[in-house]
């Protein structure tokens, strides 16, 4: 799985395998991937009575570290998810669906950057060579084929909406949200895609850290540069004076 350029930096939630729609019993990985760090963030999820809850506590089990796994998904298991550090951060959010449809659309479950390319594959649950699919944007078909996949090239903020898929017989699956970063490919080192997501939330306590550590530097250097001024500015007084005091002495002799 590639990442956006938030996810290089701070704490995102991942999922594998990429996709945020589910067949009954698939098996789900989830992960906080932080680059530097992720130690002390766990996955966390809204629950069908309300509130938040961790994996292990009722939902998932914790392979390791901030690692989760959904064995055996039911429909119960859909719901927003995301990474929550010990301290209270939380990262971008994943809204993830397991379905009874007999068909569903593989997309992207993060932001995918303007100039990328990416693939949408409609899944049915049965494998058949007699399957036919369509591809459907914000409520139009816009592509037809028998592989059942459709690549969108060089993606741009126009590719934004929801995506679904259909196959031969009417079967169709729910509706997943493409969304497209403004930031170019080139300088976006990885990627992704998907339901609307929050992008990352900056690490509050990382930059009240640089600050506290940062502003006493700034005004010592400050109260040193006014000092040196004002020292300098006596000193040329001086001189001035003693200048003086030497020409009316010469004078008077």
């Amino acid at each position: 799985m590639q990442l956006t350029p938030f996810c290089l930096m701070l704490t995102c939630l991942r999922v594998s395998p990429d996709r945020s729609q589910f067949f009954r019993y698939d098996n789900i990985s989830l992960s906080c991937g932080e680059e530097l760090n992720s130690t002390g963030w766990k996955v966390k999820r809204e629950t069908s009575k309300g509130g938040t809850r961790p994996c292990s506590s009722g939902w998932g089990f914790v392979s390791s570290g901030s690692n989760c796994i959904i064995r055996q998904t039911y429909p119960t298991d859909s719901g927003v998810y995301w990474c929550e550090s010990i301290s209270g951060e939380q990262g971008n959010s994943v809204n993830i669906t397991i379905t009874d449809r007999p068909v569903i659309l593989e997309s992207p479950t993060l932001p995918v950057p303007a100039g990328a390319t990416v693939t949408l594959y409609c899944k049915p649950e049965t494998e058949s060579s007699n399957h036919f699919f369509d591809f459907y944007k914000d409520g139009h078909c816009i592509r037809s084929n028998s592989m059942g996949e459709m690549t969108i090239t060089s993606v741009s903020k126009s590719d934004e909406g929801l995506y679904k898929c259909s196959i031969s017989g009417g079967e169709e699956s729910l509706g997943s949200w493409l969304a497209v970063e403004d930031s170019p490919l080139s300088s976006t080192p990885c990627t992704s895609a998907a339901e609307p997501a929050a992008p990352c939330s900056v690490p509050v306590l990382r930059l009240v850290c640089h600050v506290v550590v940062g502003v006493p530097y700034l005004c010592s250097t400050v109260l040193l540069a006014l000092i040196y001024r004002d020292r300098r500015r006596a000193a040329q007084i001086a001189a001035k004076r003693t200048s003086t005091d030497r020409v009316i002495m010469e004078m008077i002799v």
